[in-house]
């Protein structure tokens, strides 16, 4: 079955079971991710939580289709990923997944709608209907009077915008955020997962967030917990979650 992004050909965007990835020098082995079992949906917005070293970036990395698991199965759309060649999984992920990372990844010679302009050029769309696509994803995400700046010239809320735009330029049904909101403040990171989350429920993404920022937990439907390579909570009410979290602090 070849891949599909229509969400009324299969029940769920992303199923893992049992994703394990190892890495090995011949003499020792170490277990980044660890038997993980997920289901994500097309329109939700997940949040993936952990500290430093619990595999929450090998795990996005495999999901991304950047690293392939050492075991364990991953059905993307209903398509398994785990036993396609590694020569096919850049094709698989410039089809259906959008990354986003912490330090931007912007082309620093290059304007905001330029870096915009360029993911729809690698996607093959080009001539009208490439520049009336990336002016429609400026002003979605508010910037544009900002198309014409070079990234130094941005701030760094700005600049994680032009991002999402880029990464919403392809309209992948799956976006990938890894800490998008690590080099922002508050107001500016807020702001980013807002726009993910109105995406999410108007375009019908699948988007999963690896971060360690409790601020913006309130923007998920779900928080998964990893600890040692494992999903080793999951949390659906995040209202109740956020809740105990200020009982906590006013008691300390």
């Amino acid at each position: 079955m070849p891949f599909c992004s229509e969400d009324s050909v299969v029940k769920h965007a992303i199923v893992t079971e049992n994703l394990s990835k190892v890495y090995s020098d011949g003499r020792n082995e170490v277990t980044a991710v660890a038997g993980v079992d997920l289901v994500l949906n097309a329109g939700e917005v997940v949040g993936l939580f952990g500290p430093s070293g619990s595999g929450k970036t090998t795990l996005l990395s495999m999901l991304g289709c950047i690293l392939s698991p050492t075991s364990g199965s991953y059905r993307l759309y209903g398509k398994e990923v785990v036993n396609l060649d590694e020569t096919k999984l850049p094709a698989v992920r410039k089809k259906l997944i959008s990354l986003i990372f912490q330090g931007f990844n912007l082309f620093p010679a290059l304007t905001a709608y330029e870096n915009v302009m360029l993911g729809l050029q690698i996607k093959g769309i080009t001539g009208p209907a490439a520049d009336k696509r990336t002016r429609d994803l400026f002003a979605e995400v508010g910037l544009s009077d900002r198309m014409d700046f070079l990234p130094r010239d941005l701030s760094g809320g700005q600049k994680q915008r032009v991002a999402v735009a880029r990464a919403l330029a392809s309209d992948s049904p799956v976006i990938l955020a890894d800490e998008p909101t690590g080099n922002l403040d508050f107001a500016n990171g807020r702001n980013v997962m807002e726009i993910l989350r109105k995406l999410a429920r108007e375009r019908r993404k699948c988007v999963i967030v690896a971060t360690h920022d409790n601020r913006i937990e309130d923007i998920f439907d779900r928080i998964l917990f990893m600890e040692d390579g494992r999903i080793v909570k999951e949390v659906n009410d995040i209202a109740k979650l956020k809740l105990m979290r200020e009982l906590t602090s006013s008691s300390i």
